[in-house]
């Protein structure tokens, strides 16, 4: 995990409604961290990269099938956030 992947878990993990987490577009997630927040400064197609790697490893999962398919966190991804997990669980 790096910075990237913190900061795309950290902004999923805050976009729910009424305790449920909403999907979003990876275009909506970079253009909220990089232009908005000014948190990183990776292009789109990095962020396309990391979310879908990140939904592969189970820290995200994809909400529709398809390119450009939106995302939401799952609950690994929030007790990874929380650091309830074991180094060994990371990959």
């Amino acid at each position: 995990m790096n910075e990237v992947d913190d900061a795309i878990l950290e902004f999923l993990d805050g976009a729910d409604v009424d305790n449920q987490p909403i999907a979003l577009k990876p275009g909506a997630v970079h253009y909220n961290l990089v232009e908005e927040f000014e948190m990183v400064d990776k292009s789109l197609s990095t962020f396309s990269r990391k979310m879908a790697r990140l939904a592969e490893n189970g820290y995200l999962e994809k909400a529709e099938e398809g390119k450009g398919s939106p995302y939401k966190i799952t609950e690994k991804g929030r007790a990874y956030l929380a650091g309830d997990l074991d180094a060994d669980d990371l990959e």
